[in-house]
């Protein structure tokens, strides 16, 4: 690790599905804590994410045992496993992150307590991007804001 990974704790994690048929690595800050989005599948999903750069992830397994979801805006690619269902990552494009993405579903990182991650959460479901990310979830139900 360089000096600059050692700064914000960069390093390279170990995730699965729940059956093992889905392996990737993912180079990641966990200290930069994770993010929760209301929009509708995202609110499904219950995914705690974090965005890498797609070098900075590596499927292990093969592509056979996935299988893939894209909606609405075509923004992003999510993909599942076919034995077990579990949502690992998606993959995508958007010019406020950069363009090219990978979120990565923490929650199918091994051997990382989620319960010690910053959360933060996002109001995708009104498209409330600009108001970036805040400490309390944002309401599904009702409008932006509240």
């Amino acid at each position: 690790m360089t000096s600059s990974e050692d700064q914000n704790q960069t390093k390279t994690i170990s995730g699965s599905c729940h059956c093992g048929a889905v392996r990737f690595r993912a180079t990641a800050d966990l200290s930069k804590g994770g993010s929760h989005c209301n929009c509708s599948i995202c609110t499904k999903l219950a995914t705690l994410g974090g965005i890498v750069k797609p070098e900075a992830f590596q499927l292990v397994s093969t592509e056979d045992n996935l299988s893939s979801y894209t909606w609405g805006g075509r923004t992003a690619t999510r993909y599942f496993c076919k034995q077990c269902g579990t949502h690992c990552f998606a993959r995508g494009f958007l010019a406020e992150l950069g363009g090219d993405y990978v979120s990565v579903n923490y929650n199918c990182l091994d051997g990382v307590e989620l319960s010690n991650l910053k959360v933060v959460y996002w109001d995708g479901r009104h498209n409330n991007w600009h108001a970036g990310p805040r400490d309390r979830p944002w309401a599904i139900l009702s409008g932006a804001g509240a």
